[in-house]
């Protein structure tokens, strides 16, 4: 039994009133969680920091975010197996994607922020010189699908542009959290700098969205709790970024490799048991390689490793979007079921026979669940990946339009012939309800500072 306690101040604290936190694994409880319902001291704490530690130089806190990437990865399986512990993830995903990236995001933005180059702005009589400064105190909230992952993606450049935070990781998933906060104990990162508190989203993230003295909100979730976000955020005037739910395509053009095609969009519609954003649950494919495709698809599929999903709770949500799908008409063509051992188990599931308009095909399921889909031609695809409110990924898989067609896609980001390849200098994020705002590279630098010009007249 892990006790997680909140850290506030540089110190460990332990609440009286706490809750359960339950392995999808096997139902068994692993940890006890405290049940925070104000940030009042961890803000006073992230006040008294921040001063000093944005006096620091750019290159001093990338020195920061470096010690903690040394000391997690020096720790790396044993984040992969609370990871894997907390979520039912299979060790290899919570060690190649999770714990593996999380070191990446850190040493990412330690080597951006040395390598940032100085803006200037030259007129003819004068220069204009931009300054970034800290926004002051700002709150992370981040969800349970990979938890370290993207906690770590908002916390570095955090760091790194001299703010200091207030993060609340889900409640369901807390265990990588504290272990990153005994990390930079460990280290000695300066006291109140970071401060994470567990609890609820609608006690504790509710109390960080509406704390006056937090300046700024980067929220990943679902698109339901991020209007409440935003709804309580912006009449403060608050800096936001939202990044929110998906109900991705993946086109497979008749010009595809399907010896690049079939793996590739097989992992993007069950890694992590289809819980990731990023995940295409919706597969689109020509008609003249319909048959192949999918022959060779379900068979692929018969090996592909997936754990659970995160909670009975969220498996009956996921069921209730197959049932859904055979009233709709809908024909299960792998899956379907729920396995006969202990846990939050659900076979990965292929559904055919849909509308693209249909709701199982339109509304986020986030989980092991696909729907396949016809079409006769570029336009024809086009028009059903771009029909959901979501726009936030997608794939192309094509050996020569990929491109083309990829830029007619109304999403964030698209891959042509891969899924999930990242380059960390690129703008992550969505349109239309898969959010607000851009992650990643500058785009992270620039929502967590106040850009300043200063413009000096010459002699």
């Amino acid at each position: 039994m892990i006790q997680v306690e909140n850290y506030i101040g540089g110190k460990f604290v332990t609440l009286s009133d706490d809750f359960d936190d339950i392995s999808p694994l096997d139902f068994s409880i692993i940890a006890k969680v405290p049940r925070t319902k104000n940030v009042d001291g961890a803000v006073e704490a992230a006040k008294s920091a921040q001063p000093d530690w944005g006096a620091l130089s750019i290159e001093q806190r990338c020195d920061w975010l470096d010690k903690i990437a040394n000391e997690l990865e020096s720790q790396i399986e044993e984040i992969a197996r609370l990871e894997s512990m907390d979520t039912g993830k299979p060790h290899h995903v919570a060690l190649n994607v999770d714990a593996n990236r999380s070191v990446n995001n850190f040493r990412f933005f330690a080597d951006f922020g040395r390598k940032m180059e100085s803006q200037t702005f030259q007129m003819p009589d004068a220069t204009n010189y931009v300054v970034r400064k800290p926004i002051g105190v700002v709150g992370l909230i981040s969800p349970w699908n990979l938890p370290l992952y993207l906690l770590s993606w908002k916390i570095a450049p955090a760091l790194l542009m001299g703010n200091a935070i207030i993060a609340k990781p889900s409640e369901i998933t807390p265990l990588t959290a504290h272990f990153l906060a005994k990390v930079c104990s460990k280290i000695g990162l300066p006291e109140g700098v970071l401060n994470i508190v567990h609890g609820y989203g609608p006690e504790v993230g509710q109390a960080i969205v509406e704390h006056p003295e937090i300046r700024a909100i980067s929220f990943t979730g679902g698109t339901s709790t991020g209007k409440i976000v935003a709804a309580t955020a912006a009449p403060m005037f608050k800096k936001l970024s939202l990044e929110l739910g998906g109900k991705n395509a993946s086109l497979v053009l008749d010009d595809a490799d399907l010896d690049l095609a079939v793996p590739g969009v097989l992992r993007a519609s069950f890694l992590n048991s289809g819980q990731i954003c990023l995940c295409g649950s919706r597969v689109l494919v020509h008609s003249a390689i319909y048959y192949e495709f999918m022959d060779r698809y379900l068979e692929e599929l018969k090996s592909f490793e997936i754990g659970p999903v995160i909670s009975d709770e969220h498996r009956s949500k996921v069921l209730s979007y197959i049932e859904l799908a055979k009233q709709e008409g809908g024909t299960i063509l792998s899956g379907g079921s729920v396995p006969d051992k202990q846990g939050a188990w659900i076979e990965p599931t292929v559904i055919s026979g849909l509308s693209h308009e249909s709701r199982t095909a339109t509304e986020e399921i986030f989980g092991p669940v696909v729907t396949v889909h016809k079409f006769e031609s570029d336009e024809e695809a086009i028009k059903m990946a771009n029909c959901t409110q979501y726009g936030l990924a997608g794939s192309v898989w094509s050996k020569g339009r990929g491109r083309e067609v990829a830029e007619q896609i109304e999403s964030g980001m698209v891959w042509v012939n891969t899924w999930l390849h990242r380059d960390l200098r690129v703008p992550f994020g969505g349109v239309k309800d898969s959010g607000v705002g851009r992650e990643g590279g500058m785009w992270s630098l620039g929502f967590f500072s106040e850009a300043v010009n200063i413009c000096v007249m010459e002699d």
